[in-house]
């Protein structure tokens, strides 16, 4: 690729790229990863780290990279779902004389690209890359997962809140990521260790692992929000989402890949695949939102802003705004609650679009319902719900 002067020659060949590349379609996501390669399947991809990501945006860089294969004979197959390809010295100069009009711009917030390519060309120069190290993928269509990096470009896009959760298809991501021994952040082919594990022991080179997963740990790939604390990095799972303000303390708190939070929470139990928890709010020490294979009928569970879930409460239903949990009791969709005439009326009050009439109803129907207590009688071991007018606030020194 020639050298390009001038922002509108860019901009041109940019143009010139679409048009006459065949089937030629801006993908919904791309980005340059280096790729941890397999030990003693030296093919296979293990891990993806993207230094950043493009979702839906920045499809000028998108043809550039396209033109840069292409000038190697490398052709990108505009009809598939995800297209992973190895890059290499000549890409890089290629992308380099393509983006020179820009290049005193490299480091700013609006050519992210520029610097991935410009910081890879120079390392590649000083030290050399293994074959397949570096690639780049597209994804053209939100479709299920298949490979390593497609997957992880996913769970970059939901762990960075480039989309939000529940939004984009992850279904069979468990079966693209290998599982893995994880040591220092790399990962490591179970294969590997045990076909020389009396070696690497008598040689004591046998790796500390860590633990066994198909997911890294959230902080491998993620730098959080200033105000966002994580006591013990086992906690979070990549794929996971905190907004700015979360706390995650260490104990019984634990947060999914396709979960998070929507604002400064407090965290001391367990959030489960795909549920959201809400700004304000306080998840108990111990506390369980149970996710979507969990009995909740495939119905994803989200709770609301300032609500409280107590010490080793579970909840199986969404909740709107203002609930709280007591301690101990368990909240499921069949679960029998009694809701006393006056404290129904109390209810209905805030909760307008519902039309509730009876006195015992399943858990189920109070779905989103806003400014529920639920409680048990000590003496009865009724669950009863209540209007609750206290308003759950988190300790601002600590978020």
């Amino acid at each position: 690729m020639e050298v390009i002067q001038t922002a509108d020659a860019f901009k041109a060949l940019v143009q010139n790229i679409k048009t006459n590349t065949k089937g030629y379609k801006d993908p919904l996501a791309f980005g340059i990863a280096r790729v941890d390669l397999g030990q003693l399947n030296v093919d296979k991809s293990l891990q993806a780290t993207y230094p950043i990501i493009n979702w839906d945006e920045n499809f000028g860089s998108a043809a550039i990279f396209v033109q840069a294969l292409a000038d190697q004979d490398i052709e990108v197959d505009f009809t598939q779902n995800e297209v992973t390809c190895n890059i290499n010295l000549q890409f890089l100069k290629d992308c380099l004389n393509a983006f020179t009009p820009y290049s005193d711009e490299a480091y700013g917030d609006a050519h992210k690209n520029i610097q991935v390519i410009s910081a890879l060309y120079s390392q590649i120069v000083n030290n050399g890359s293994l074959e397949g190290e570096f690639k780049v993928c597209f994804i053209f269509e939100d479709a299920p997962c298949q490979s390593v990096e497609a997957t992880y470009l996913k769970l970059y896009a939901i762990s960075l809140a480039k989309v939000g959760l529940r939004e984009i298809n992850l279904n069979g991501a468990f079966g693209a990521l290998p599982n893995v021994a994880w040591s220092n952040g790399q990962p490591i082919e179970l294969e590997y260790l045990r076909e020389f594990e009396i070696e690497l022991k008598l040689a004591n080179e046998y790796p500390h692992i860590d633990f066994v997963d198909k997911f890294p740990r959230f902080l491998q790939h993620i730098i959080p929000a200033d105000n966002t604390r994580i006591l013990d990095t086992s906690k979070v799972r990549f794929g996971a989402q905190l907004a700015a303000g979360t706390t995650v303390m260490p104990g019984a708190s634990y947060i999914n890949f396709n979960a998070g939070t929507t604002g400064s929470v407090m965290v001391e139990g367990r959030i489960s695949s795909s549920a959201i928890v809400g700004d304000g709010s306080d998840v108990g020490g111990g506390a369980s939102i149970l996710g979507v294979l969990s009995g909740t009928d495939g119905n994803p569970i989200s709770i609301g802003k300032n609500c409280l879930l107590g010490a080793n409460s579970v909840c199986g239903i969404p909740l709107g705004d203002g609930c709280i949990i007591d301690a101990g009791l368990a909240i499921l969709e069949g679960t029998k609650v009694g809701i006393y005439s006056e404290e129904l009326k109390k209810i209905m009050e805030v909760n307008t679009n519902a039309n509730m009439q009876g006195e015992v109803f399943k858990a189920k129907q109070l779905s989103f319902f806003s400014g529920l207590h639920f409680r048990q009688n000590s003496l009865t071991g009724e669950i009863t719900a209540s209007r609750s007018k206290r308003e759950i606030k988190l300790n601002a020194d600590l978020h």
